[in-house]
């Protein structure tokens, strides 16, 4: 620790201890030379510069450990050196916390369509197929209609028809590709007996 910091930790502890004898039912010639004395700390307190002031209290805040197992330490810091984004903090939060479904109505419907295939191929019977199609298309329209800004909706209406088809297809494919169940062993009457009893 440097001398000035060390001079300057000295001080405040001399102003806490001068602090701590007010109130102890002291004279008031004691009080006024605990006034001068107080006055004449806070001038040597002015004198302390800026730079001495910081040092001293990041080496107290290293000795105290604050500043261990920081989150970026020996890493480098993310956005740091890029041009500034007034929704950096929205960002930060979207990504922070994985949140989904917000933002610009273009950029979630362009993720959407990304995955609409998956979607569709989870789904069993052909109405809930051309339910989800609808209620995409609907949603593409709508996006488009909108006059709040963003970026623009550059995402197609899929062809309702043309997606069944394809559904349909990719059943197909899925189920004839599927390995076949083995057939079970034939077993003797006894040996299906004796099971059936025992489970």
């Amino acid at each position: 620790m440097s001398g000035g910091a060390g001079d300057f930790r000295k001080r405040l502890e001399r102003a806490a201890e001068v602090r701590s004898y007010r109130g102890a039912g002291i004279s008031a010639e004691e009080e006024a030379a605990l006034d001068a004395l107080d006055a004449q700390e806070r001038e040597k307190r002015k004198k302390v510069s800026d730079a001495a002031r910081a040092e001293y209290l990041v080496r107290d805040a290293m000795a105290q450990g604050k500043f261990d197992n920081l989150k970026y330490a020996g890493k480098p810091i993310p956005g740091l050196g890029e041009r500034y984004d007034p929704d950096w903090w929205v960002k930060g939060l979207i990504q922070r916390e994985n949140i989904s479904g917000l933002g610009p109505a273009a950029i979630l419907l362009r993720t959407e369509d990304a995955e609409l295939d998956a979607k569709l191929d989870a789904q069993y019977t052909e109405q809930q197929v051309r339910d989800i199609l609808a209620d995409f298309n609907r949603r593409v329209i709508d996006a488009r209609r909108q006059l709040q800004g963003g970026p623009p909706v550059v995402t197609r209406t899929r062809d309702v028809e043309e997606e069944v088809s394809r559904w349909r297809e990719r059943r197909t494919a899925r189920i004839t590709d599927a390995p076949l169940p083995e057939p079970e062993p034939a077993r003797s009457w006894w040996q299906r007996l004796w099971k059936g009893s025992a489970g």
